[in-house]
């Protein structure tokens, strides 16, 4: 097996990682292995060679020029500074693909590190399936996110609410930088680290702004117009993040660390799945605002590079996030509009879209569902469209469409790019996992992973793979964080 590694983190000051190697794991075997996109990285793989893959992404034998380090960071843990790190994570190392891309390569419950903070460094089988399935369903949905290239199963025992199979599992992603690891330079190291942090971060996402009359405010613009496009992308598939703490954020604009994460499914922007999520604060609601939240601890980090005067500092990078609720809200409101396949949208088609929201808030309607009945009216059997409630609104609709110029698109084209017809369904979802570490089959695995992986489309419709749970299972279902 054939890397291409060129390992630019190194070159930053030693205290913003630490030098550690995977801990080695007793018969792994591999679970699930994206070949698709071990192509598209450029990574040379021996197809007959099990073993060699068992090896490698296991972290018992890391290939020539790994990287072999955690990286440093802090955060915000709902609301709360936390010294952290990579705590049970090692870079293996910076894959150069042929077209010249950087991604980070990241083993995942690969044991303890100097950060682990007394934790075992380890991760369940569990866990890095659901992050696999649904890291894979959100870039077939379109979506930025980090990728996961292989999961193998260990022997290793992990202790969580009950004893569970370990396993490790490969991230991909531009980079694991975070609004975190600013936060930790800006608090632990100095003036001189921090302007050279920077400056590697924008030469190696955003290197057009380096010739910026002001790279650090510029860099926080570019980082808040990434995150509002990646809330719209959320909201407009009903995704709840679960555990949005500021190392959860990345600078690249990816959507990061699958852990308490789940999908809508009777619309209600106070939808919490999350077990650690008590107060509500990660609700599916509420993602945009701490988003924002978070961006204001990434301005607080920046204020000595953004200006030498901080009254000024300040005062720039609040003109600059005063402007992300109305940007947020502009965006948010023609991605619904799209939804509905109204190509140009007008000021009162916001009435009739907030019609529709509380339409579905009121009567418990699925999100996605609703999307497809309007899309497709024979595929969806539910009742509840065939009350007069919904056919009044539907008939407004309607109208709107016929009134609407709509170009080189029909309104069902600009529904069918915006609406995903498969969702991964958490009650589905639980069900692949429970397949695979209680009986080892990985059949349900591999179905749903081909039908998550063309979201869009109705080829081999499936009915079944569209049913939202009876509302009294998705009332007491929960997400774990899996630490």
């Amino acid at each position: 097996m054939i890397f291409n590694f060129d390992n630019s983190y190194l070159s930053l000051p030693a205290e913003l990682f630490a030098e550690c190697k995977p801990t080695a794991v007793s018969r792994p075997q591999v679970v699930a292995f994206n070949t698709s996109l071990a192509s598209s990285l450029g990574i040379q793989i021996d197809a007959e060679n099990e073993a060699e893959l068992v090896e490698i992404f296991s972290g018992n034998n890391l290939p020539k020029g790994a990287a072999n380090i955690a990286q440093a960071y802090s955060g915000h843990q709902f609301g709360h500074f936390t010294r952290l790190g990579d705590g049970r994570a090692v870079l293996l190392g910076e894959q150069l693909t042929p077209t010249g891309e950087r991604f980070d390569l990241q083993f995942k419950g690969s044991g303890v590190t100097p950060y682990s903070r007394r934790g075992d460094g380890r991760a369940t089988l569990s866990a890095m399936l659901r992050e696999y399935i649904i890291s894979e369903a959100m870039h077939a949905l379109h979506i930025p996110t980090s990728r996961s290239l292989a999961v193998v199963a260990t022997d290793e025992p992990v202790y969580r609410e009950q004893i569970q199979m370990g396993a490790v599992l490969t991230r991909v992603a531009a980079s694991h930088i975070r609004v975190g690891t600013f936060e930790h330079v800006a608090r632990f190291c100095s003036h001189e680290t921090l302007a050279a942090f920077t400056n590697y971060v924008i030469k190696r996402h955003y290197p057009e702004l380096t010739a910026s009359e002001n790279p650090a405010l510029a860099l926080l613009e570019k980082v808040m117009n990434q995150q509002i496009d990646l809330m719209v992308n959320w909201m407009r598939v009903g995704f709840i993040h679960g555990v949005m703490n500021t190392d959860n954020m990345t600078i690249s604009g990816e959507t990061i660390d699958y852990g308490p994460c789940a999908f809508m499914n009777a619309y209600n922007p106070e939808t919490v799945f999350s077990s650690i999520d008590t107060g509500g604060r990660y609700a599916f609601g509420n993602q945009p605002q701490i988003a924002l939240w978070n961006l204001t601890r990434l301005a607080e980090s920046l204020v000595p590079l953004i200006d030498v005067d901080t009254n000024i500092a300040v005062q720039k990078a609040e003109k600059l996030l005063n402007t992300f609720q109305s940007i947020f809200e502009q965006k948010y409101i023609e991605m619904l509009a799209r939804k509905i396949g109204i190509y140009n949208f007008e000021t009162n088609d916001a009435l009739l879209i907030n019609e529709l929201l509380n339409w579905m808030y009121l009567n418990n309607a699925d999100y996605t569902n609703t999307f497809v009945k309007l899309m497709y009216p024979d595929s969806i059997s539910d009742k509840i469209f065939e009350h007069e409630s919904f056919l009044a609104w539907k008939n407004k609709w309607t109208v709107r469409l016929n009134k609407d110029e709509k170009g080189d698109f029909s309104a069902l084209e600009i529904m069918q790019q915006n609406n995903p017809v498969y969702i991964p369904r958490n009650q589905q979802v639980e069900k692949v996992l429970s397949d695979v570490t209680e009986t080892g089959q990985l059949a349900s695995l591999n179905t749903i992973s081909m039908l998550l992986s063309n979201p869009y489309t109705t080829t081999n419709f499936d009915k079944k793979a569209m049913e939202a749970p009876a509302q009294a299972i998705e009332q007491v279902y929960k997400t774990y964080c899996g630490t």
